[in-house]
């Protein structure tokens, strides 16, 4: 398994992310901004938000999406049971064109897991 995975990820993501946001696009920041809102505590708690966001992520087949989710339920303290769960119920919904992706994402939270938390 790459052992930079996630920082290699977390490292492009945001060297792509300031470049996104220095094009200074009104548009495309607003997004942004809802998406960072989108997820805060509100009437569900952010850990609920991010494990939706982690589900709807793999049946999209979404791989930087799920590796997203997957960095944020980390840093929230959800356990590997329950993304295990999340996993099921996504490929449940997903079907099995979710499998590939799936594997990715045990990859990556096997990469996160072992990773100290930030």
């Amino acid at each position: 398994m790459n052992s930079n995975i996630v920082e290699e990820f977390n490292d492009y993501r945001s060297k792509m992310n300031d470049k996104i946001m220095a094009s200074n696009n009104k548009i495309i920041k607003r997004i942004f901004n809802l998406d960072t809102n989108a997820y805060q505590d509100g009437s569900l708690p952010e850990s609920t938000k991010e494990m939706l966001g982690l589900a709807c992520s793999m049946v999209l087949r979404c791989d930087d999406c799920v590796r997203y989710h997957l960095g944020k339920c980390y840093e929230l303290g959800i356990t590997t049971d329950e993304v295990q769960e999340i996993f099921s119920i996504a490929t449940l919904i997903g079907g099995t064109i979710v499998v590939p992706h799936l594997r990715r994402a045990v990859e990556y939270w096997e990469a996160l897991s072992q990773s100290p938390k930030s």
